[in-house]
């Protein structure tokens, strides 16, 4: 990468400070741009959803990986609850989506609670472990809550076998106008769902997967306690990859987890952080770390910045880290600060391998919040940063009430945001469409058909906030 006038500005830059020039491009579609990171976890996509417990859970980590990206399980969920999501993960359908199952005789009232928790917006009834009915948030308008679904559902109008090609399955929805095809194995069992646009990703994009054929996700241990001993059974329950976690990375806590964790020899990447120097990022890599997470501050939820006044504008930080660590065989997560695809495309430009994204995928049906509505009838979720309040509560459970107390006064961070669904695009698959169709368009303006090549040729200048401005659509006309 390199800057328009030949030199690096003097002061450190956010994503908003910059702009992509356009270069002479020989790639004739987005489509021919491969975005797969080159970081050794496998993902197909440059995408990791941050492990924020308002965020990242079974079913964020089942959908993105399906569509190649890594979801990181927190580090405060139990290891055997993380254990059990390795492995209803690794088990799902590389192309069905996990539908909601109900039998005939549980309620509407049930069905409502438990609908709006996937983005196809449906249920399948099943009886012997064969679908018999689909029942919608539609069908149970006006319907008595407190009967069954056996009398609301329809028939499903596609049936399609577990190995139906994606394209003829969308042909199928088309002709029928369904809203999802119903898969089966070869004795009729319910294998999962499809939308129309489930059956156009399905050929757009490559599943992240482990070498048996298992999607692929990652856990987080922190620096406190058994740390070892944690990473271990994280192991053992077959994460694809490990993350070392802590606000400060560049401190001898993280530095001597990160020994521990490497004597254990692990066989999957071993990614640590936050930093946002070339020297913690040296320093990370030399005690084991194969990717530095980069980011102090700049996340939706983090008041780091205002609480104390450390943090560095995130364009400089991932530039100077991802320097550091290509020149030691490593790479990079630029870890917080984007809010619109062009920001994931100019730290991806910086030398990202792959990028991080939090709040942006609270708001959407696959986090694991509940649904709420506001007094408008506003659809959101409720989300927290990992050093509230909230989340301090929630890690500090089994210590005294003296301790947990002490600890409360000190917290950094959000306890409650609501974030609200895009109502044109609710499903985190939705906004994977829209990071990665701005991605991949920012390549061939680079003339860039893979990640390394976008980080070889993007050049960028500095502009005002006018400039910025200049740039955003309108909502309204002038």
């Amino acid at each position: 990468m390199e800057f328009l006038d030949g030199r690096r500005p003097a002061h450190d830059l956010t994503y908003d400070d910059v702009f992509m020039v356009p270069r002479h491009s020989a790639v004739a579609s987005r489509y021919d741009v491969d975005l797969a990171t080159a970081d050794g976890t496998g993902a197909t996509l440059p995408l990791v959803v941050a492990n924020m417990t308002a965020i990242a859970g079974k079913r964020m980590a089942e959908t993105v990986a399906r569509r190649g990206g890594l979801t990181v399980i927190p580090q405060d969920i139990p290891v055997e609850v993380v254990a059990d999501v390795v492995g209803f993960v690794k088990s799902r359908h590389l192309v069905f989506d996990t539908p909601i199952v109900l039998a005939p005789d549980q309620t509407v009232a049930e069905a409502l609670s438990l609908i709006p928790k996937r983005a196809h917006r449906a249920a399948v009834v099943v009886r012997d472990d064969a679908p018999v009915g689909v029942v919608s948030a539609e069908d149970c308008r006006e319907v008595d809550r407190f009967a069954q679904v056996g009398a609301v559902m329809r028939p499903p109008a596609v049936v399609v076998a577990a190995d139906e090609d994606p394209r003829a399955a969308f042909d199928a929805l088309e002709q029928t106008r369904a809203a999802v095809a119903v898969a089966v194995d070869g004795e009729g069992h319910l294998v999962g769902v499809l939308t129309r646009a489930g059956a156009l990703r399905a050929t757009l994009y490559r599943p992240a997967v482990d070498a048996g054929g298992g999607l692929r996700l990652a856990a987080a241990v922190g620096v406190n306690g058994d740390v070892a001993g944690k990473a271990a059974a994280l192991l053992d329950a077959g994460v694809d990859a490990l993350v070392v976690d802590t606000a400060h990375g560049h401190q001898d806590r993280m530095l001597d987890a990160l020994r521990a964790v490497r004597a254990l020899d692990p066989q999957v990447p071993v990614v640590a952080g936050n930093v946002v120097s070339a020297e913690g990022t040296r320093a990370l890599v030399e005690a084991g770390a194969d990717v530095v997470k980069v980011g102090v501050g700049p996340g939706a939820m983090c008041t780091t910045r205002m609480m104390t006044g450390v943090g560095r504008p995130q364009l400089s930080a991932v530039l100077e880290c991802a320097g550091a660590a290509a020149g030691l065989g490593a790479h990079v997560w630029a870890d917080g600060g984007v809010r619109h695809p062009r920001d994931v495309a100019l730290a991806l430009a910086a030398g990202a391998a792959s990028v991080m994204v939090g709040s942006w995928f609270a708001g959407t049906h696959e986090s694991p919040g509940d649904l709420l509505e506001d007094s408008d009838g506003r659809s959101y979720k409720v989300s927290f940063g990992m050093a509230s309040a909230r989340a301090v509560a929630s890690r500090t459970s089994t210590e005294s009430a003296y301790d947990r107390a002490r600890k409360g006064l000190y917290e950094e961070g959000i306890s409650s945001s609501r974030m609200y669904l895009d109502p044109a695009r609710p499903g985190v698959e939705d906004l994977i469409d829209q990071i990665c169709s701005g991605v991949r368009s920012a390549c061939t303006y680079a003339g860039a058909r893979s990640l390394a090549e976008l980080h070889e040729r993007a050049l960028l200048g500095v502009q005002s906030a006018a400039g910025f401005t200049e740039g955003r659509p309108l909502a309204t006309s002038w």
